[in-house]
């Protein structure tokens, strides 16, 4: 079966779009965002948490039981593998780390498409989920699927700021992502000492994107905080994060009932 890439489909239309960033690889988390009926994607956070090649392959099965699409956050170094990987499983995005020149962000596109003689790809025919066995999706259609993942890349490094123009105007490059955590580390100091220092830097990502029709994307811990970025232009959106949303009601529910129950 030839699936949609739902994502894909959406940027094309020029449709806003709304994801939420999980951890767990149990596909019943991400059941239960699909049960929600309120994200577009779930972006599942590779760099930071462990997973197999299986677990991959499971949250694409229960992403596509409604109708979601899938991206997977990668790390730097071992990016063209895991990437390979992901879209075999079924990953319809990649969100790509720490680029630093345009040198690189080419080769993690030649690494995510494929090996035909108009792309010049590195992506071969995998017999793997992504195509349904080697027999059942001639390698030409399957190309054109490969085509069609959406690459995404965060802009968090001090250089990928410096070569952000040439960056955006990459053929490939469907989203960026400003980073200020690690935008902030490569400089030396904490985000949050330097608020609207990276408020701007982000401000200065996003109208770079837009010139160059790459759509920004950004994450945001409330509803509400969308409404700063929209008026930036800015039509794709992240929600909260599984460990982050889990570790506020731990901390801070869990803090109020234990003094509650002392006094």
């Amino acid at each position: 079966m030839i699936r949609e890439n739902l994502l894909r489909k959406k940027l094309e239309s020029g449709e806003p779009t709304v994801a939420t960033r999980i951890w767990s690889t149990n596909p019943f988390i991400t059941e239960t965002i699909g049960n929600s009926e309120n994200f577009d994607y779930i972006e599942f956070a590779a760099e930071y948490a462990p997973f197999s090649q299986v677990d991959l392959e499971n949250i694409c099965r229960a992403a596509e039981l409604y109708n979601m699409a899938t991206l997977i956050k990668v790390d730097f170094q071992n990016r063209g593998y895991v990437a390979q990987k992901a879209m075999a499983a079924g990953f319809q995005a990649i969100m790509f780390t720490d680029h630093e020149t345009p040198e690189q962000v080419r080769e993690s596109i030649r690494l995510t498409t494929p090996a035909t003689p108009d792309c010049k790809g590195l992506y071969g025919y995998p017999m793997r989920r992504f195509i349904g066995g080697q027999s059942h999706v001639p390698p030409m259609t399957h190309a054109q699927r490969v085509k069609q993942v959406v690459r995404c890349f965060m802009i968090e490094k001090v250089a990928a700021m410096e070569n952000l123009e040439e960056i955006c105007s990459i053929p490939g490059v469907d989203m960026v992502q400003f980073g200020s955590g690690d935008w902030g580390m490569n400089q030396g100091f904490d985000r949050t000492d330097r608020p609207e220092e990276c408020k701007a830097a982000e401000r200065e990502m996003i109208a770079c994107a837009l010139r160059h029709g790459v759509r920004p994307r950004c994450e945001i811990t409330s509803p509400e905080a969308a409404e700063y970025y929209k008026s930036l232009g800015v039509k794709d959106f992240c929600l909260n994060d599984e460990m982050a949303a889990l570790r506020r009601f731990w901390f801070q529910d869990g803090e109020k009932l234990r003094k509650l129950v002392k006094d």
